[in-house]
């Protein structure tokens, strides 16, 4: 029995933004299981031949951003947001799509979304580390096939500020917000490579657009 690889062509290749910080090569890796080429890469040609680009993040703030500047894809990843090329951002990558965070107030963030993030408020743990559901606010591509309320993995104590642009959210406290889409740019603030078969088809999804 052969062992039948897709054909290039039927694999997109999708950059994941390699910043050296946290475990970015489990998002390259669950990319790769639902059938992208994806390369973990901090290559400007690289980044620009992709059909999409993928910038997970964890930890803070400050530190993802000091990363992306000191590696220069902080330019690039602003360039690849604005080409109209799906792009997704995972976790702290959805939190450095956004103008700023009260997590590292004299930061400036990438500025794709215009809106702030602050603290998870309310009496709640801190992190919210912990399976939840999602609240699907507006149909939206990335979650086609997926169950009304997916369950999906949270690890953070901030997020994005409810806006026009908040597609889904959770209750952790009250609404938190957890996915954003703006044109081609969509982000979630739980880990999908780390969310099952659920995350599994949302990346799946994500790699359809790629196509």
């Amino acid at each position: 029995m052969s062992d039948h690889r897709p054909e290039a062509t039927e694999r997109p290749l999708i950059a994941v933004l390699d910043y050296g910080i946290g475990n970015l090569r489990s998002a390259e890796k669950a990319l790769e299981h639902v059938g992208a080429d994806a390369r973990l890469t901090a290559d400007r040609g690289l980044v620009a031949e992709a059909a999409g680009v993928v910038l997970p993040g964890v930890g803070a703030f400050g530190a993802c951003m000091a990363a992306l500047d000191a590696t220069g894809l902080d330019t690039i990843a602003i360039g690849a947001a604005r080409s109209g090329r799906p792009f997704l951002g995972i976790c702290v990558g959805l939190q450095l799509l956004c103008a700023e965070s009260e997590e590292s107030p004299d930061v400036e963030g990438l500025g794709i979304f215009d809106v702030a993030v602050a603290r998870i408020a309310g009496d709640v743990k801190l992190p919210q580390m912990q399976w939840n559901q999602l609240q699907v606010r507006s149909p939206h591509p990335l979650f086609d096939g997926l169950d009304p309320q997916p369950w999906m993995y949270f690890v953070h104590s901030y997020a994005a500020a409810d806006s026009p642009m908040t597609i889904a959210t959770c209750d952790y406290g009250g609404p938190v917000g957890a996915a954003m889409s703006s044109g081609s740019v969509t982000a979630v603030q739980f880990h999908p490579e780390k969310s099952s078969s659920a995350g599994l088809r949302l990346l799946a999804n994500f790699v359809d657009s790629c196509r």
